[in-house]
């Protein structure tokens, strides 16, 4: 039995080298704590946080133009009253009338 096959020092250093590169590869591609993989699923998951928070502020936009529109619409804000929340004036009977499905 030839034992110069199992021994490294014996190799070629092509043939070390590719092993070394091959292992740094492995390491940096997956097991390392910033390796190549985790940094593209932090990526996605920026990606998908950024729209998220687009999503939010244009929602947040709406909302501070309904408020907007609140504070200066006396007619907005009585029609709300009365259709939400079921307010009246004094003196108004409110009938109620339910949807027969």
């Amino acid at each position: 039995m030839n034992l110069q096959h199992f021994n490294p020092l014996r190799w070629r250093k092509s043939f070390l080298g590719l092993i070394l590169g091959g292992f740094l590869f492995i390491w940096f591609a997956f097991i390392d704590t910033y390796s190549i993989w985790t940094r593209i699923q932090l990526n996605h998951q920026m990606n998908d946080l950024q729209e998220k928070k687009q999503e939010l502020q244009e929602e947040t936009h709406i909302l501070r133009e309904k408020i907007d529109k609140l504070k200066t619409d006396p007619n907005l804000l009585e029609r709300i009253a009365r259709e939400e929340y079921g307010m009246k004036r004094e003196g108004e009977t409110v009938y109620k009338i339910k949807e027969v499905d």
